[in-house]
């Protein structure tokens, strides 16, 4: 009998995804088994990179990491997109059946999704988004009726 007189293709895959599950677990419980269990307080130590971890872990992050990494996901982003794009834009029989204005519609889309994109990039670019250095910031300055000296006071009492 063939495949399809057994299981449908969902079936398939759905075996598959059971065989790699239970060939991840009875690899986990045999290395588990295995494996020799000596705990001490030299190897329950944090550390990263083979070295010991200084200061506490909830320490302040640059949120510049973060906005270089939505910039990055942005553009990968783009070129999962244009892969596909550029597979169906070529598909002779689409363009064909249209008598050519499936290419003139595809080259519209793609330049409109990129033109999008670009905005966004220049709006990163313009708020400075993308440079690494950034100025000093600019302190705001405060409309409290209480003098300035009187503010350090408090904090120099309070320092000690």
């Amino acid at each position: 009998m063939t495949k399809s007189a057994y299981f449908s293709d969902f079936g398939v895959i759905l075996l598959f995804l059971i065989g790699g599950v239970v060939f991840v677990a009875l690899g986990l419980f045999t290395s588990r088994l295995l494996r020799p269990n000596n705990p001490n307080t030299e190897k329950l130590a944090t550390y990263e990179s083979g070295e010991e971890a200084l200061g506490n872990a909830w320490g302040a992050f640059n949120p510049r990491f973060y906005v270089i990494a939505l910039v990055f996901l942005l553009f990968e982003v783009e070129l999962v997109f244009l892969f596909p794009w550029a597979v169906v834009f070529g598909d002779k029989k689409l363009i064909d059946a249209s008598n050519g204005t499936w290419g003139w519609f595809a080259v519209a889309e793609m330049f409109f999704f990129v033109l999008v994109l670009a905005l966004g990039l220049a709006y990163a670019w313009v708020k400075g988004h993308l440079d690494w250095i950034k100025p000093k910031p600019v302190v705001p300055k405060s409309r409290s009726k209480i003098p300035g000296d009187l503010y350090q006071q408090v904090n120099d009492r309070y320092k000690k």
